[in-house]
């Protein structure tokens, strides 16, 4: 298994450009050796040749090396936009960092934010535009879908921000923004969402509307559900006394671990199982994003998603 997030080393997330590439450059190496090999020429800067075509723009060093006709593909010939959508409330910033060894640290946010930087480099050697959307209980950031180096080093600044800015006590209505976004992002575009889908409403249902929105506007979704599966989910912890503190509205409950185990899972799983049935009603791609694993899970559902949508 790969480590936590892929190889790459983040004592230092300050410099997200420089990993987002190499994100992105393992990843590529990756697909080499995976059954996408083939597809990871096309995918980056190529397109198949189709006959009768002009061979003015044909890649030949890519024929000698794959036997395969490809067109080296230009920026006008981009139609695909993607806007990229991440959840700052507080709860995303679980687990909060240690103060003894903060080395290698990551946490829901940080997670999101370098899966969102490796997404718009993958998106920008692609040609096509992304654009970045960021809410709490509202939309806070949300800009347009462009192509430029400038616009993907703007959108770098914004999520460094949010890395190295982290609130207390922030919440959020995911219900309300996804309307929003909804309303506000091109026809037709790719809208994929960073999110732990941890509601401070119980209405499930207003959340489970907003996500049909996002379909109802002719978008194609992919939602990531992004969780420390291990403490979120499995509820991985020792069985003795912890103070459990909710990082969005700072109550707090003592409790022995053991003592609401079982009952936190089985309610934890019905709520998720009832997101992934809603997911699968409205077509929309669901992808657990667990953060103790690299993100090949993500620019792999990406890839699949541009695929289909180009097809």
């Amino acid at each position: 298994m790969d480590s936590l997030l892929d190889n790459i080393d983040v004592r230092d997330l300050g410099n997200l450009d420089l990993l987002a590439k190499q994100v992105v450059e393992g990843f590529i190496i990756g697909l080499h050796k995976s059954p996408f090999h083939g597809f990871s020429v096309e995918f980056a800067e190529h397109r198949l040749y189709n006959p009768g075509e002009s061979t003015k723009n044909m890649d030949w060093k890519v024929y000698a090396r794959s036997d395969k006709l490809f067109i080296k593909r230009f920026e006008e010939e981009t139609n695909l936009r993607c806007q990229i959508v991440i959840d700052t409330s507080s709860s995303m910033y679980f687990p909060e960092t240690p103060k003894k060894n903060p080395k290698g640290h990551v946490n829901k946010l940080q997670f999101s934010a370098l899966a969102a930087a490796a997404l718009m480099n993958l998106l920008k050697k692609q040609r096509d535009a992304f654009g970045l959307s960021l809410f709490d209980t509202a939309v806070n950031t949300h800009t347009r879908c462009k192509v430029s180096t400038t616009h993907y080093r703007l959108l770098l600044t914004y999520l460094d921000e949010l890395i190295r800015n982290p609130e207390r006590n922030r919440k959020t209505s995911a219900a309300e923004a996804l309307h929003q976004i909804a309303d506000s992002v091109h026809k037709r575009s790719m809208v994929v969402i960073f999110s732990d889908m941890f509601e401070q409403s119980d209405d499930s249902e207003a959340l489970f509307s907003a996500l049909q929105h996002l379909k109802h506007a002719k978008h194609e979704v992919v939602l990531f559900h992004v969780v420390d599966k291990s403490k979120e989910i499995n509820f991985e912890f020792e069985n003795r006394p912890y103070i459990f503190e909710d990082l969005e509205t700072g109550e707090t409950v003592r409790l022995q671990s053991n003592q609401v185990k079982e009952y936190y899972k089985e309610q934890i799983l019905k709520y998720n199982e009832a997101l992934k049935v809603k997911c699968l009603q409205y077509k929309i791609d669901f992808v657990e994003a667990d953060i103790n694993e690299g993100f090949k899970p993500i620019l792999q559902s990406y890839l699949v998603k541009r695929g289909k949508m180009r097809g």
